[in-house]
C-alpha cells in the first residue's frame, strides 16, 4: 500500500506550558499527512478537483495512541500509508516517531466526496479508479 514520510519540527506553538505537543495537534499533523500522501499520490488537491471533481476526503472516524510526548525542538517522522481501500472510503495510518521511538500512532477513516447535484449536499463517490490503483500500489 501507497505510504510518505515527512519530517515536522515541534514548534512552541504546537505545545502546552508543560512544553509537549498539546494532543489535539497530532491530528493536525495526521491530517497534513494526508493531505500529502495523496499529493505523493499524484494528485494535489488542486489537481485532483480539476481531474476528479472532489469536495475533498472528509474524515469519518479517528483514534490515537499516544506512547510518549512530543517536545518543542524535536524532529520527528511522520509516515502515513493507506491500509485499506474500499470502494468510496479508505483507511490510513500514521506513525510519529522520534528517532525510531514510536511516540503516536493516529488511524483514520475517510470518504471521498462530491457535492450532488441536485441537492447541493455532500455525498459519498467512488474512488476515482487511477487514484484507487496508485493507494494499492508499493
Amino acid at each position: 500500500m501507497l505510504s510518505n514520510t515527512l519530517i515536522r519540527r515541534i514548534e512552541w506553538g504546537d505545545c502546552d506550558p508543560a512544553g509537549i505537543v498539546f494532543n489535539p495537534r497530532f491530528f493536525a499533523f495526521f491530517d497534513h499527512g494526508t493531505a500529502m500522501l495523496i499529493e505523493a499520490a499524484g494528485w494535489p488537491m488542486t489537481r485532483a478537483v480539476a481531474e476528479f471533481g472532489p469536495i475533498g476526503w472528509p474524515l469519518v472516524a479517528t483514534r490515537a495512541t499516544f506512547s510518549a510526548p512530543c517536545a518543542t525542538g524535536e524532529d520527528v517522522t511522520i509516515t502515513t500509508r493507506v491500509v485499506e481501500a474500499r470502494n468510496s472510503s479508505f483507511d490510513i495510518h500514521h506513525l510519529l516517531a522520534k528517532d525510531g521511538e514510536t511516540r503516536v500512532e493516529g488511524f483514520e477513516t475517510r470518504v471521498w466526496t462530491l457535492r450532488d447535484a441536485a441537492t447541493g449536499r455532500l455525498r459519498a463517490a467512488p474512488l476515482p479508479a487511477p487514484l484507487r490503483a496508485r493507494f494499492l500500489s508499493q
